[in-house]
């Protein structure tokens, strides 16, 4: 074989050099190809006690684990030969056209990730053409929020306080402020057992201690952030010194009922959303009083553990509700846009992210909740055609096979 040194001509047709990316943190962005590069990163620039309160989960975390196995085991099922070239991630949800079939789900305390906190969730699902749900225990007042994003579609996530009239002043101000849905989350009686809280001495606001300080030494631009905003406070209540669950244990009420939440939805013009729900039977009596959606969920394992998975639950709970107006919504335990397909698939109406997002905020602002928002959007566009579905109706449970790791145990006679 007759060989010779290549010309600059023969080369330059092959070497393309990338323009360097001046910005620290588009780097990092750029370089995050998945929702876990994105936790890695919010896990080098966030405190322990904010990074652990988002990562974490109740017990022994054994609820977190199983839901997102749970997503691990799907197998898909592909068809072939078809006409992919475009496809449509839209859907009508609760009355409205989204353009993604997952929203940002209520988190608590959101200005301690990352100071941009609920506004950066807000405006970037106000660019994504996606909902945002403003917590109970949101840090940005519920006219802020609305104000930050009136093109947004924004739902109002209530907790049920021993204090009611309290209770339904924050949904007076939401109907007031324009958020077209009431989420009423039903699965805190108490609060879980977060031992990573517990054992990072984690307060609202933070406590400074020799191992706080030491721990933000490597970290200081999430300090300068939240020592030169303004202070973390509480939206909806007054300010609190103690713990989370001790906060928790202090204002939810343990006595809420199906009546109460029947009370609830006359007290609201828009749609009502159940988030908690975790069984079937549970789930059949919420669409029998006439919510519009119910969320399968169990808080993100943060609350009972060992809690039923809501992926495994999914399709008894579309069967029992088929013909009922509806709507099955999914939280938990989602990762990626593979994820949400298979959800999809299996029956959800629609998804909810929580920690997914989060990461992206604090590994970037709102450049890092878009960046979120970018690689979920892709993996569910790209699934999407290797499944060969142009539209999210297209997709069916014969799409998806669940794989078999954790099933109940026969018993005996």
């Amino acid at each position: 074989m007759k060989r010779q040194l290549p010309t600059p001509h023969d080369l330059r047709p092959l070497l393309k050099f990338k323009k360097p990316t001046l910005s620290p943190k588009q780097r990092r962005l750029e370089s995050a190809l998945t929702i876990e590069d994105l936790r890695r990163v919010a896990k080098r620039r966030t405190p322990k006690a904010a990074f652990d309160y988002t990562d974490g989960a109740a017990d022994g975390e054994v609820s977190l684990a199983r839901a997102r196995e749970a997503f691990a085991d799907v197998q898909f099922n592909p068809s072939i030969l078809r006409d992919v070239s475009s496809v449509d991630t839209s859907r009508v949800v609760l009355g409205e056209r989204v353009a993604l079939p997952f929203g940002i789900a209520p988190t608590g305390f959101t200005r301690m990730m990352q100071s941009e906190g609920e506004i950066a969730g807000v405006t970037a699902a106000e660019a994504a053409g996606i909902p945002y749900t403003l917590s109970t225990m949101g840090t940005t007042s519920i006219e802020d929020v609305a104000a930050a994003a009136p093109g947004a579609r924004k739902w109002f996530q209530l907790y049920m306080w021993k204090d009611r009239d309290r209770s339904m002043a924050l949904v007076d101000r939401a109907k007031r402020a324009g958020y077209d849905t009431l989420v009423v989350t039903v699965d805190v009686p108490v609060a879980g057992a977060r031992l990573r809280d517990t054992r990072n001495g984690m307060t609202i606001p933070p406590t400074l201690s020799g191992r706080t300080i030491t721990n933000a030494i490597p970290r200081p631009a999430w300090w300068i952030n939240f020592l030169t905003t303004e202070p973390l406070a509480f939206a909806s209540l007054d300010a609190w010194s103690g713990t989370v669950g001790e906060l928790l244990d202090h204002m939810f009420d343990p006595t809420v009922t199906f009546e109460d939440l029947r009370w609830i939805r006359d007290q609201w013009p828009g749609a009502v959303s159940v988030k908690g729900v975790q069984s079937v039977t549970d789930a059949r009596k919420l669409a029998e009083l006439g919510v519009d959606a119910v969320v399968l969920s169990n808080h993100g394992g943060r609350q009972l553990d060992r809690a039923p998975v809501p992926f495994h639950l999914l399709p008894s709970v579309v069967a029992a509700l088929r013909g009922s107006k509806t709507e099955v919504h999914l939280d938990t335990g989602i990762m990626s846009g593979q994820d949400i397909v298979a959800a999809v698939a299996h029956g959800a109406h629609f998804t909810l992210i929580g920690r997914a997002y989060l990461y992206g905020l604090m590994a970037g602002g709102r450049d890092g909740v878009d960046r979120a928002i970018d690689i979920l959007r892709n993996q569910i566009e790209r699934t999407m055609r290797l499944l060969g579905v142009a539209t999210l109706d297209e997709l069916t449970p014969d799409h998806v096979t669940q794989l078999v790791r954790l099933a109940p145990r026969e018993l005996d006679g």
